[in-house]
């Protein structure tokens, strides 16, 4: 590192602006080509993809991008003359439009029944020329357009389904620049100097430039989906700001121990650039682990992701220290280089709140490690009744097409009309046929069903399609519970005694099979993420405890985080007032992102926190003083790099969208759960309650296991390691922030 380090210093000119260059061709190609970002993914072998399968093949024509237009007529009926014809020459509009196959008016005999009882709102079904995974979303947007447009005073139109919602769906915003501002004012406030707050920032942004870029230019190869950029640009910007922090601030320690620019840049990032490195690359590691799930949705989003992590690390181990070279001393407060010049070059010694604090957890670790941990346990509580599902379009924001339109279709027509089932049989003979209209009785008697119709089809048909509408909304608890029931117990037994095979599909039950295919997987996905944390800990310091706490560590915070997640967005405590819809199920696909995002991050400020404990502890062999002058060394980045996440992450919320909102919040509430209260009281706890035997290490495996160095052991520079435990800490954190 300190080869890369020096170069990029010496030659920073031609760094910087090797940068730009990247940035604006990555960014020009993105511009040319476009992105090709969609929201398909694909369940093979469960029930139903089967029944998708079989209505593609029996049905071509209508195998294609199906949306809805709905209206409302403000008094009277749909049926009046002046909404009929206001509404009759938008649908002939729509129908004539470049990738419209068809659209089916309820003023025509075969839509009859897509008016209301009341006469009050209709619909009308839009097919497109082109499936829901290769979506042609200029010309939805055409039609969003022209829907938009037929409003009046006397009739309310809106578009909604599947491909309108793609096209709603808001790709960055400025969301990002409110986390970015609070992020540099964490750091002005820490740091005192305006230019230690630029740096970061400037690393970050041109990460996330060519990062995003570069994922555009990937979504014509991979399958990515539209939330895949946004979320990416949350992760981006997280790790981009404190992955430049931590180098910045071990820079700042060596310039205040009288190193040179040059030297000081070199020395950081030969230490904390590794740790960077190390951190970075368990971060790309744990999302490319959703590869393993085998699920496409899921890994254009790791892929996605693991792109613009990549690109922070590169900037921050070129990129930083050729921008560093630019400011000198000037990432110094002017006290802190007025200090310097009048001490010849001798190191400062800095003294600070984080000194007594760690004393003070040294002096307690049994009381504030066990009051941590009921802490983490109260707030994980709510993980216990975690639901996994879909939330559906009623926790949009009132002010899109989508929202609308849901409301209008569940006033007319009930809410489960949103998401309606599908049962798809194949038929071989009429004893088959009649059994699959003696299953559409049966179903209609359910309670939870408002309405269960065979769909007409030629009496050569082999396949019978019935249309089941839920009596809840599609996101609702009760409409999984019918899913269960009907695969369980009416369709078995309406099978039984003939050949007939029946699946039970549609959106809803594609959803529905979604999350329960990732919740089998889970339990997995957590083995194998967990296992691992614990070898590269194992190897980096060579221990047995150390690993086995932080895995711990991790899984008591991500629960934690979980628990925030379903109390806001399962349970409703706060969702309505930011904007995010009310109570529904949490995303399935949230808990494999996050886990593998909550490792990554995780092991960042592990790695920090212990590699400079381990190094006490190689100088000293005192276990107690290493603990103590790790925390009070690391203590105050730990937690501003901590602060800025949370802005960040947080700030992702006033986007509107309820998806990247759980993740806001989750990985928000994980980083303060992680940096305030795990890696300020209980992992510091912990270490001092075990004493010398964090350290320890078969000597049979020692000399198996390959040396892995996240930071070189070096003494402090000018001085040995002071004798006396109470000079330690300022002592080392004079020199070795």
């Amino acid at each position: 590192m300190s080869g890369l380090a020096q170069w990029c210093y010496r030659r920073r000119r031609t760094v910087i602006l090797a940068w730009l260059f990247a940035l604006v061709v990555l960014g020009g190609a993105t511009g040319f080509f476009g992105t090709g970002y969609n929201d398909s993914f694909a369940l093979p072998g469960t029930e139903s993809t089967k029944a998708l399968d079989l209505l593609t093949k029996a049905f071509p024509q209508q195998s294609g991008e199906q949306d809805t237009i709905v209206w409302k007529a403000t008094s009277g009926s749909v049926t009046d003359g002046d909404v009929q014809a206001a509404v009759t020459a938008l649908l002939a509009k729509v129908a004539s439009t470049h990738g419209v196959a068809s659209v089916t008016s309820p003023y025509t005999p075969t839509g009859v029944a897509q008016i209301s009882r009341d006469g009050s709102i209709a619909y009308a079904t839009v097919v497109f020329d082109f499936p829901q995974d290769s979506l042609d979303l200029p010309v939805i947007k055409r039609v969003i357009s022209d829907v938009d447009s037929a409003g009046s005073a006397n009739v309310e139109v809106e578009a909604g389904g599947p491909g309108v919602q793609q096209a709603e769906q808001v790709i960055g915003n400025t969301s990002e620049l409110i986390g970015v501002a609070a992020a540099a004012v964490v750091i002005f406030l820490a740091f005192g100097s305006l230019f230690a707050a630029i740096v970061p920032l400037l690393v970050a942004l041109i990460a996330l430039g060519t990062g995003q870029s570069a994922i555009g230019l990937l979504s014509h190869l991979i399958a990515i989906g539209t939330v895949g950029p946004t979320l990416a640009a949350l992760i981006g910007l997280g790790v981009g700001i404190d992955y430049a922090l931590f180098i910045v601030t071990r820079h700042r320690s060596g310039l205040k121990s009288g190193l040179s620019v040059e030297e000081s840049v070199v020395k950081a990032l030969n230490t904390s650039g590794r740790a960077v490195l190390f951190a970075g690359t368990t971060v790309c590691v744990a999302l490319l682990g959703l590869l393993v799930l085998r699920i496409s949705f899921l890994n254009g989003m790791g892929i996605a992701s693991a792109v613009v992590v990549a690109f922070t690390v590169l900037a921050a181990v070129t990129f930083l220290p050729a921008l560093l070279g630019f400011m000198g001393l000037r990432v110094l407060s002017r006290s802190e280089r007025r200090a310097l010049a009048e001490s010849d070059g001798r190191p400062v010694a800095v003294t600070g709140p984080w000194v007594s604090f760690s004393r003070w957890v040294g002096r307690h670790p049994v009381v504030l490690g066990t009051g941590a941990a009921i802490v983490l346990l109260a707030i994980a509580a709510p993980t216990l009744a975690l639901r996994l599902g879909s939330s559906d379009a009623g926790n949009y924001p009132t002010d899109t097409t989508m929202r609308r339109s849901y409301d209008l279709l569940a006033e007319g027509f009930g809410p489960g009309f949103n998401g309606p089932l599908q049962l798809v049989a194949t038929v071989h003979d009429a004893q088959d046929r009649q059994a699959f209209q003696n299953l559409a009785a049966t179903v209609g008697k359910d309670p939870d069903v408002a309405l269960a119709a065979v769909v007409p089809t030629a009496a050569s048909a082999h396949i019978a399609i019935m249309q089941v509408v839920p009596d809840s909304s599609p996101q609702a608890k009760a409409t999984s519970d019918l899913i269960d029931r009907l695969r369980t117990g009416a369709v078995p037994a309406a099978e039984q005694g003939t050949t007939m095979q029946v699946y039970v599909g549609g959106l809803t039950a594609i959803f529905d099979d979604f999350a329960a295919v990732l919740t089998g997987k889970l339990p997995a996905f957590l083995a194998v993420v967990i296992t691992l944390g614990f070898l590269l800990l194992m190897l980096a310091f060579r221990s047995l405890l150390v690993p086995l706490v932080s895995a711990v560590m991790n899984v008591l915070g991500a629960l934690a985080a979980f628990g925030v997640v379903v109390a806001v967005f399962q349970w409703g405590w706060g969702a309505s007032a930011l904007g995010l819809g009310g109570p529904g199920p949490v995303e399935a696909f949230l808990p494999v992102i996050m886990l593998s995002l909550l490792f990554g991050l995780s092991m960042d400020y592990q790695v920090f926190l212990v590699s400079r404990m381990h190094e006490e502890w190689v100088h000293t062999g005192d276990n107690e003083r290493a603990v103590t002058v790790g925390q009070a060394a690391t203590g105050r980045v730990i937690t501003a790099a901590g602060a800025i996440m949370i802005f960040v992450f947080a700030s992702f919320v006033l986007g509107g969208q309820r998806v990247i909102a759980e993740f806001g919040i989750g990985l928000a509430a994980a980083v303060l759960l992680d940096a305030f209260i795990i890696r300020t009281f209980l992992v510091p706890s912990v270490m001092h309650m075990l004493g010398a035997a964090n350290w320890w290490l078969p000597p049979w495996l020692d000399q198996r296991m390959p040396h892995l160095s996240v930071e070189p052991v070096e003494d402090l520079p000018g001085q040995p390691p002071p004798d006396n435990p109470e000079e330690a800490p300022e002592a080392a954190t004079g020199a070795r922030v």
